[in-house]
Parts: C-alpha cells; sequence; structure tokens
C-alpha cells in the first residue's frame, strides 16, 4: 500500500523496507522485502548491515544506481559502488538530500551505538526520516527543529522501538505525518500500528498505517 504527500508516493514494502518515488527517481530504503519483477532503484540507502535490512541490493540496482550504507555493509555488497556513512554525515546529489543520524540500542546488544544509521531525506518540499533499528535515543531530540514531514518509525520491540517509544519519538520529532513500521514480520504484530495511532490521537500528528 502506497501513500502520497505532495509530490513523493511512499510505498512501504514490508518490515522496515520502502520505495519512495519522486520526479521519476526511484529510492529504495532497506531493500528486505522487494515485490516481484521490482522496478530498478536510482538510490538505494541501508541502515546497517543485519541480513532483514542489508540484502537483494542485487536485484534493483543498475550500473548508475547510487548506493548508501553503512561500512559493516560492505562485508555483503562487494562488488557494488557504495558510499559509506556513519551517524551525522550529508550526502548531495543533484536534487535530493540525504542525512545520516543516529540509530541504536542504549542498553541492549543487538544495535551498539555507530554500527547504524537513520537517514533524512529531503525531497523539494518533502523531508522524510527513516528511523533504521533503532530505540528512543536522546540525539532525537536534535531532529525536532529538522521540519520532518514523514516520520518512518520502528514499534515492534525488542530490536527497535515498541510503541510507547515509537509513540514518544513522534511527539519529540514532530511530523507532520507518522508511519508505523517493522512490526509484523519478525517482531511486533498487527495490533502495534493500531495502538501507535491510538496514543497519538489528539496531537496533531496524522499517522498513515499503511499495507
Amino acid at each position: 500500500m502506497d501513500t502520497q504527500v505532495g509530490d513523493v508516493k511512499i510505498t512501504w514494502l514490508g518490515h522496515a523496507s520502502f520505495l519512495i518515488e519522486w520526479k521519476e527517481k526511484r529510492i529504495y530504503i532497506d531493500p528486505y522485502l522487494l515485490p516481484n519483477n521490482p522496478r530498478p532503484a536510482d538510490y538505494i540507502l541501508i541502515t546497517h548491515d543485519h541480513f532483514d535490512h542489508c540484502s537483494n541490493v542485487d536485484k534493483i540496482a543498475k550500473p548508475q544506481t547510487k548506493i548508501i550504507a553503512t561500512k559493516a555493509c560492505m562485508n555483503v555488497l562487494r562488488g557494488v559502488n557504495v558510499k559509506t556513512v556513519g551517524p551525522n554525515e550529508a550526502i548531495e546529489f543533484a536534487d535530493i538530500l540525504v542525512k545520516s543520524v543516529d540509530a541504536y540500542n542504549p542498553a541492549k546488544p543487538f544495535h551498539p551505538r555507530g554500527s547504524g544509521v537513520g537517514y533524512i531525506i529531503q525531497l523539494g518540499a518533502v523531508k522524510i526520516y527513516h528511523s533504521g533499528d533503532t530505540e528512543f535515543i536522546p540525539e532525537m531530540k536534535n531532529l525536532t527543529g529538522e521540519g520532518i514531514t514523514v516520520a518512518l518509525l520502528a514499534c515492534g520491540g525488542t530490536y527497535t522501538m515498541d510503541v510507547p517509544q515509537a509513540v514518544q519519538a513522534a511527539k519529540t520529532i514532530k511530523p507532520k505525518i507518522a508511519i508505523p513500521m517493522h512490526y509484523g514480520h519478525i517482531r511486533g504484530t498487527a495490533a502495534d500500528p493500531q495502538k501507535f495511532e491510538k496514543e497519538l490521537s489528539g496531537t496533531g500528528i496524522e499517522v498513515r498505517i499503511l499495507q
């Protein structure tokens, strides 16, 4: 299921995988889940090296595809042209700006600090934040002034934010639209986005649950 935000089309492919389309450009994020016969990518963004995020690049990459990934992903992405990033870097293309931001588990071993990132993607007037695999972290307070249009927020728990933390993140970041993700496949259930939406009722943040 997809949703339109201005001139940007956002399709949730499941888990943390998204296809974002803008000005005939296709941007995939964490392409672990893909449709049959997926259309090729102009850009691929990978948040970290776990199999459910860093995979299937060969199915969508073409010679001119620009790939951004963390350094650990190079163990998987051999033979392709990759720009590696850590937290707090900015990469500017002709008309797209990508910023990497912190994403980690403060007290769990699954995603140590510095091993993964989230992304802010600026497409004209629309800014999209993809949280990556993270819990609620203090650095999210830095995103309050970013003017995020759409926040793609993990909410399935265990490896990422659970629903209460995702609600806290949304209230901190203050996007116009919040889309829950990273539930119902490896962790989390179909009830999580419903709880997320209920908890944000009345905050002025529009929740869009994609299927």
